[in-house]
């Protein structure tokens, strides 16, 4: 949605409304990929927010490159890939921060010791407020509201009124308006010739069901080391400052020491997933 600029303004004008769809790489997203690339939806641009190459997991990644890309651009359909900068254009990344030395910075809703989850920023600082910043780039205002679409699906109706807003934005449910249940989403990305996406996450999220991690663990180990190391570096920091230890389950217990090493019957049921409407979307 190109603008021309004044050469003597500091902001672009607006340029019309903006109506762009906060794509996560997951089912209900990419199934509202396929519904504006058919016309059923009005949405010619959808947005990306990657909190980080070294944090959302590898195969949401390869999926956005390998086909969300290539099909929105063969349906004449904007798929921008956005990223959190800081003021010097360097990009920070959720893991980063993370793991960023003397950071006292818990941005992921670590489990508790009680097994509740803790305070979060990650969606607001690494999506809503990257999408957002785009979103007043190119127009978007109080006086000219962008429309977003976010994919909740008529299952999920309960999560709608749960996504916060900017003043410059307008939070739509198309899903919801065609009742489209999470379960469709398979049939209609395959209508379209593309794979079933993977769930879309961060390797290292807190809000994994424990057969996740056990995935993890069995399929892609060095992924799995990883967020052992991740967490034992959180709490290695809390120790030093006298606090609790947090962890990446509910279990109350390091996820080295919950995850077995042999697969066992599914047994969870009572993790939650991210309820934002932006990660697992």
């Amino acid at each position: 949605m190109p603008c021309n600029n004044h050469p003597r303004r500091k902001t672009p004008p607006p340029c019309g409304p903006i109506r762009a769809f906060s794509y996560g790489g997951g089912w209900q997203s990419t199934a509202a990929l396929v519904l504006a690339a058919q016309g059923t939806i009005d949405f010619p641009t959808f947005l990306f927010a990657n909190v980080g190459d070294d944090s959302e997991h590898p195969a949401t990644l390869a999926y956005v490159r390998d086909h969300a890309t290539p099909y929105a651009r063969a349906h004449g359909i904007d798929l921008h890939t956005l990223t959190r900068t800081r003021r010097d254009g360097t990009t920070e990344t959720l893991y980063g921060r993370l793991m960023r030395e003397g950071s006292r910075s818990i941005p992921i809703p670590v489990r508790m010791s009680n097994g509740a989850p803790g305070t979060r920023s990650c969606t607001a600082d690494f999506k809503i407020r990257v999408i957002g910043r785009w979103l007043k780039a190119h127009g978007a205002s109080r006086t000219n509201p962008a429309t977003i679409g976010i994919g909740i699906s008529i299952d999920e109706i309960h999560r709608a009124n749960a996504r916060r807003h900017e003043p410059h934005e307008r939070i739509v449910y198309p899903l919801l308006d065609l009742g489209i249940r999470r379960t469709d989403c398979p049939r209609i990305i395959r209508s379209a010739g593309l794979p079933v996406p993977p769930k879309s996450a961060c390797w290292f999220c807190p809000f994994h069901r424990l057969t996740t991690w056990q995935d993890m663990r069995r399929d892609e180990p060095e992924l799995f080391t990883k967020a052992c190391h991740l967490e034992t570096t959180i709490n290695n920091r809390r120790a030093t400052l006298g606090k609790d230890p947090v962890y990446l389950t509910r279990h109350n217990a390091p996820l080295n020491d919950v995850i077995p090493e042999i697969d066992i019957l599914p047994f969870d049921h009572g993790d939650g997933t991210c309820d934002s409407g932006w990660c697992f979307t």
